[in-house]
């Protein structure tokens, strides 16, 4: 199997499947709706994408690789099932790309793409040329994928359609767990089995790391296949690793103290981090990326002077710059309480400054399932626009932003559908001093360029 397409290789995920694949040797093509960064980074590299999806894209192919946003009815599925080529999802070949490395797989409804990110970075800042998947291209320069020579492949473990299920890893990563993705876990409980099932690939041997913060994550431990180990992370003195004595630094992001607590020894100090990612969120999420390198074996004081150059990833409160005083953030948050840490983090860096919310909603079957969580999640922001919702895999259909943004009783919230007219409206409205957030998954990211690109063009009232 030496030639796969890839459908719907302008995504994150499986952009970062289709690098490494040409990395490893592989004749590898894709085909998207439109042309996206990443696609465009891909066709520079030699990866041939085409636009539009026909059944002339998989003639002459071995396999098929499909993105899970791709229904049975696209018709490079049917024509490649038609002529007995496979048709496989990224479950089913992420084992044949792992094997012969470590896996460390970072699972969690919340902060998998910035904590893998840290781990991957961390490897790679030791010498060890990790190979590694992430969700996001990080800021370091490192892209989201990369194939190394190293024993390490570092993996975000996405549960969306049952991905991570293709994993066994000998590290897994719990961030945390809340219900999400309604539309392939319809109940908690369905979700919540998704990563029984999942821990229970760990190897022989293998580490279990779950956060002690969460009590949906750190219930997991008791459910571990019996040959492995758990180890639990957090700020509170009952983690194993346990981030410490927090304070704000020159960067904006947060200074701390890393300690270990082994149950059956006495606690001792691994040494003092710096952050320049801004959020308490951050900090759980370099304790665990410590933990695993402190596990792995390594020096703390490597890794504390890499962790200090780590500067985020991509969409991940990514500072895209600032114009006549007012800060433009790119941000990927689209679950309740991912929205609530960016603007707690917006806040922590930001404390005297007007702080305005752009909001995408992403599919409709989360944004209702999760809709009590949504209108509670702005209360730090003190302007709110919302536009429609972005469908992404669901069929479009009416959005009741009135009962919506009653439902928020936020005194500054606002429907503006149109992305556009969402530009247009921040340019009119914002002032010197003003930080400006957009938080979306799905297209309002161009929102933060148009702004910014706007206002390098305009005179902006003073206060």
């Amino acid at each position: 199997m030496k030639k796969i397409h890839i459908i719907g290789i302008g995504g994150t995920g499986m952009s970062a499947i289709a690098r490494l694949l040409q990395q490893r040797g592989f004749t590898v093509s894709g085909s998207d709706r439109v042309m996206t960064p990443m696609a465009e980074l891909l066709h520079i590299s030699g990866i041939p994408v085409r636009i539009g999806h026909i059944a002339d894209n998989v003639t002459g192919v071995d396999a098929v690789l499909r993105s899970s946003a791709i229904p049975d009815d696209n018709p490079e599925v049917q024509a490649a099932r038609a002529a007995g080529i496979p048709v496989l999802k990224r479950a089913d070949i992420l084992g044949d790309l792992i094997a012969g490395q470590k896996c460390i797989a970072v699972a969690g409804t919340h902060g998998k793409t910035t904590t893998t990110a840290m781990i991957a970075w961390l490897l790679h800042s030791l010498g060890l040329d990790p190979s590694f998947i992430t969700g996001s291209p990080l800021q370091n320069h490192l892209g989201n994928a990369s194939t190394g020579k190293g024993p390490d492949f570092v993996i975000e473990a996405d549960e969306y359609d049952h991905m991570f299920h293709g994993l066994e890893p000998r590290i897994a990563v719990i961030t945390n767990m809340e219900h999400d993705h309604p539309d392939c876990y319809p109940t908690w409980e369905d979700y919540r089995q998704a990563f029984v099932t999942f821990i229970q690939k760990i190897k022989p041997g293998g580490l279990l790391l779950v956060s002690a913060e969460d009590q949906n994550a750190a219930a997991l431990a008791a459910e571990r296949p019996r040959n492995t180990y758990a180890r639990t992370y957090g700020l509170a003195p009952n983690g194993h690793y346990q981030a410490a004595n927090l304070s704000t630094n020159v960067n904006g992001g947060l200074d701390f103290e890393l300690r270990l607590n082994p149950p059956d020894g006495r606690s001792m100090s691994l040494g003092e981090f710096s952050l320049k990612v801004p959020g308490v969120h951050n900090v759980l999420n370099a304790t665990a990326a410590l933990a695993v390198v402190h596990e792995l074996g390594h020096s703390m004081v490597a890794a504390g002077d890499a962790l200090a150059e780590f500067t985020g990833t991509s969409r991940r409160f990514e500072i895209l710059g600032e114009e006549k005083q007012i800060t433009i953030v790119n941000d990927y948050a689209h679950h309740p309480t991912e929205i609530r840490a960016t603007l707690a983090a917006a806040r922590l860096r930001f404390p005297e400054r007007r702080l305005w919310a752009v909001w995408q909603p992403h599919t409709y079957s989360r944004t209702m399932a999760l809709q009590d969580e949504f209108a509670s999640a702005f209360e730090q922001a003190d302007e709110v626009v919302i536009t429609d919702v972005y469908a992404a895999r669901e069929q479009s259909r009416p959005f009741p932003a009135v009962s919506f943004i009653e439902r928020m009783n936020h005194p500054h919230a606002y429907f503006i559908p149109d992305l556009a007219s969402v530009s247009t409206y921040l340019l009119e409205n914002l002032q010197p001093g003003d930080v400006m957030i957009v938080l979306s998954a799905g297209n309002a990211d161009g929102i933060a360029y148009q702004v910014l690109n706007g206002l390098k063009n305009s005179t902006v009232p003073a206060r």
